[in-house]
């Protein structure tokens, strides 16, 4: 299993190395510039200025190399500058980068959606549309539901990330930094949104309830407090990402979908961050054999070129009348070209298996540290599947959370030439998205650096 990156050819040397002052003067003086033209809302979690990627490898200007364990949230999965993307979409450029779909059609465009057909779940006849962003996939699919079904609600759970446009903030749940600030609110949001409890095995009150429980006591909010006559979709992340990487219990997905096909109500699985192999599976929701009626896709997809899609139910596609869907850029050739390219890639490398054979090797290190830790055990819990994986930070001895050792830890792992991200609701929460690409020394490096961090805040 450690050599199926073998055919994978890179450009840099694979290998961190932090050679001088961080950030060094090069970083320091595009700050400066930054400083008084980009605007402050605009937040970067590492202070340096990327010069050249490649692999699992991120270089500065000022010559600094780490190991990205972050891959652009989960975007740069066959590698920053996977070699068939960047042929692909030179090839592309050279020909025409622009007609709009709109207006002039093009092949590529039908070929990511024939790609789209065969991966997503389920054997049924699929229709796809493809954007920009994984929020306007979202916002899109929220739109078929509704036209779908003639209903107006739309359910998400507590813990939840879909985007920052007006509908997408409404379906978030968490308030700092993605719904308001200091100064106030980005709202008022968009109507008819209801959230419901999500399945937190870890924080679950009551630790015996188990994922068909956890959905029965969702469904009853449901049915209590909206109606299921009035609800278009239920939309979920199958394992939610900026929330902190919720694996909910199994059966809580099955449950749900079964309830919603019983009703009449569209399915929604956001796979923007958890798709194309990131968990194992060409989408999470394959673990539990779930099969949605729509499915939100983007990150992942197009190898680092902005491209998103709603793949679903051609019944439910197909009832939006024409003119309905799209926008300029939806479906870019340059972006459908990468996508093509990166699909390509992970079939060839197996990205699926390289995803589980690192999920592996990380849940186990980590189930080590929290164990050799003892009573001075931070880890409250390892989680995730495949490439899509998370440490919960705690105080030792409970379930109080540990924001300030996420800080911490983060902070030490980038000095150290090491890019990880944190999330969770409570602001605790380590998550690794390494390209599945990587290969198991840098891997096992990373690991180490991390591990040292872990060690000096217990």
């Amino acid at each position: 299993m450690a050599t199926q990156t073998t055919a994978l050819q890179y450009r840099l040397e694979q290998k961190r190395n932090i050679n001088g002052e961080f950030p060094g003067p090069r970083s320091q003086e595009l700050a400066a510039r930054r400083a008084q033209t980009v605007a402050a809302g605009v937040a970067s979690g590492v202070p340096v200025y990327v010069a050249d990627a490649d692999g699992a490898i991120v270089t500065d200007v000022d010559g600094n190399s780490f190991i990205d364990l972050g891959s652009g949230i989960a975007v740069t999965s066959v590698g920053a500058s996977n070699p068939a993307v960047a042929a692909a979409v030179r090839e592309q450029v050279e020909r025409f980068t622009h007609t709009c779909f709109m207006v002039a059609p093009y092949e590529g465009y039908v070929e990511v959606a024939e790609l789209l057909s065969e991966l997503t779940p389920g054997d049924h006849e699929k229709r796809s549309v493809l954007f920009n962003s994984g929020a306007e996939a979202v916002e899109n699919a929220v739109k078929i539901a509704r036209v779908a079904t003639g209903r107006p609600a739309v359910v998400a759970f507590d813990h939840a990330y879909h985007g920052r446009t007006n509908l997408t903030m409404a379906l978030t749940a968490k308030a700092m930094p993605y719904k308001s600030s200091p100064a106030g609110t980005f709202g008022p949001f968009a109507p008819e949104v209801y959230r419901v409890p999500m399945s937190y095995p870890f924080r679950e009150e009551n630790e015996n309830v188990n994922g068909k429980e956890a959905a029965e006591r969702a469904i009853l909010a449901i049915e209590k407090q909206i109606g299921s006559e009035s609800v278009a979709a239920i939309l979920i992340e199958p394992i939610q990402g900026e929330g902190g990487f919720i694996v909910p219990a199994e059966g809580f997905l099955p449950r749900l979908a079964e309830w919603a096909r019983e009703k009449g109500v569209v399915f929604i699985a956001d796979e923007v961050q958890s798709g194309f192999c990131r968990t194992g599976e060409w989408f999470a929701v394959n673990h539990e054999g779930v099969v949605p009626d729509l499915i939100t896709m983007a990150k992942g997809i197009a190898g680092g070129m902005p491209l998103s899609a709603v793949t679903g139910r051609a019944e439910l596609m197909d009832s939006v009348h024409a003119g309905g869907l799209g926008g300029t850029y939806g479906g870019n050739p340059v972006a459908c070209a990468a996508a093509v390219a990166a699909i390509g890639s992970m079939k060839d490398l197996d990205l699926n298996a390289r995803a589980a054979h690192i999920g592996s090797v990380v849940t186990e290190r980590l189930q080590k540290i929290a164990s050799d830790l003892g009573e001075k055990n931070i880890i409250g819990e390892v989680r995730g599947r495949g490439g899509m994986l998370a440490l919960e930070l705690v105080l030792p001895g409970g379930k109080v959370p540990n924001a300030a050792a996420t800080k911490a830890i983060a902070e030490y792992c980038l000095k150290e030439g090491v890019i990880i991200l944190t999330c969770g609701t409570y602001g605790n929460v380590v998550r690794l998205l390494p390209p599945l690409v990587i290969n198991d020394e840098v891997l096992e490096d990373g690991l180490n650096v991390l591990e040292t961090a872990i060690r000096a805040q217990s």
